[in-house]
């Protein structure tokens, strides 16, 4: 993995097309200025891929086989897991209607093919600073997000004690795996047993938490 950072700063993104040739073009062109690119050829595979991974941004096709963008989007919305990651839609039709419809399902942006790949990435970054902007705001207005709840007698292990300063910092479960030698599937239960300990949501709540009480 080339190490240079460009304006990507090894963000993860998710894209998703059932034509190989654009996956091609787009996977490239985004990598070349130094995201990660996951790729999926559907909505199913896709919402599998979510299961293990969590990208900072979801880059889908609307029509598609097995599921389209639509019912993708609907369920990445519905899960408080992913419902945050901004969704850029490409799409073929270019009718105002359509384009109202990909909005209202939930995308954050809807872009018309063929696109400039030059304008995919200024799209891309520009979604991806608007959604920091917005957790940069969470995290600095404590009026409109009140400080994370959680029983005052909450107790982590060193290991979880570890595992949230990473989880704060923003890593992936993957990444935190190998910082700590360990497997992936270690990191989850160890994320799984913070988040009932605390009864907190998710990992967003989790870093939050970290990071108001100075654990991070």
């Amino acid at each position: 993995m080339s190490k240079e950072t460009g304006v990507g700063e090894h963000k993860r993104l998710l894209l998703i097309d059932d034509d190989p040739n654009l996956i091609l073009l787009v996977k490239d062109y985004l990598e070349f200025r130094g995201y990660q690119v996951i790729t999926a050829e559907n909505g199913q595979e896709a919402l599998e891929v979510l299961e293990q991974e969590m990208p900072d941004m979801i880059i889908c096709d609307v029509m598609m086989p097995q599921m389209d963008g639509y019912s993708l989007v609907e369920h990445v919305r519905k899960n408080p897991r992913t419902s945050w990651i901004p969704v850029l839609f490409l799409s073929a039709k270019g009718q105002s209607q359509d384009r109202v419809k990909g909005l209202n399902t939930g995308a954050d942006v809807y872009m018309v093919k063929p696109f400039e790949p030059e304008e995919l990435v200024a799209q891309v970054e520009s979604s991806l600073k608007q959604a920091s902007r917005l957790i940069q705001r969470q995290d600095k207005t404590s009026e409109a997000a009140p400080k994370i709840q959680v029983p005052f007698d909450v107790e982590l292990t060193p290991t979880e004690l570890r595992v949230v300063q990473f989880v704060a910092r923003g890593m992936a479960n993957r990444e935190i795996a190998e910082e700590l030698n360990v497997s992936q599937r270690t990191i989850e239960s160890h994320v799984s047993n913070m988040l009932g300990k605390t009864g907190l949501h998710n990992r967003t709540e989790l870093a939050r938490w970290a990071i108001e009480n100075s654990m991070a």
